[in-house]
């Protein structure tokens, strides 16, 4: 059994067939018989987990195993105390309310690698980074979750899942590892 770890750049869709002429997965990974376990947006960055086991890929990729996964999110705005703990309590989105999660502001992790195209930058305006943890995962769900507390995604890298993550498996975008698990 394979467990890859890749950090998927910004604007490579997940998937392994190609589409109108966009990266995808195919263009950094050559292993045979891989898929992702679970995805992240085309405007999204950092870490995918991709296996060969079915019953690997089920169990990490489904909300009902909860997997935590971290998320480093530039937002454009100040997180300030009361934004934070709107993002920590359910969240009415409208389509679905999101779980408890964990949301703290934090510095811009230095390990980071700089975003290409680099995020636009407005002098009238600062940004913060923010890490939230869900072990839930619906479409768009971080962006959408910013947005409706005012403050909306600049950049978002997932950071870990897991027990995997960037910081103990440093990847730089379009980089893999295999990793031993179970």
């Amino acid at each position: 059994m394979s467990l890859i770890l890749f950090n998927k750049p910004f604007q490579v869709l997940c998937q392994f067939s190609a589409q109108d002429g966009r990266a995808t997965l195919a263009d950094y990974l050559d292993i045979p018989n891989i898929y992702p376990a679970g995805r992240l947006d085309a405007d999204s960055e950092g870490l995918m987990l991709l296996t060969d086991d079915g019953k690997l890929q089920h169990r990490i990729a489904h909300p009902d195993h909860k997997e935590a996964k971290t998320y480093l999110v530039q937002v454009d705005g100040v997180a300030d105390g009361a934004t934070l703990a709107r993002l920590q309590a359910p969240l009415d989105l409208g389509d679905f309310v999101t779980k408890p999660c964990k949301a703290v502001r934090i510095a811009e992790p230095a390990w980071l690698w700089p975003r290409n195209p680099p995020i636009r930058a407005r002098q009238d305006k600062p940004t913060s980074w923010i890490a939230v943890t869900l072990e839930e995962g619906k479409n768009r769900q971080v962006r959408r979750m910013t947005a409706a507390v005012g403050l909306p995604t600049l950049r978002l890298v997932r950071s870990s899942i897991g027990p995997f993550s960037l910081a103990t498996h440093p990847l730089m975008p379009g980089e893999f590892t295999e990793v031993r698990y179970g």
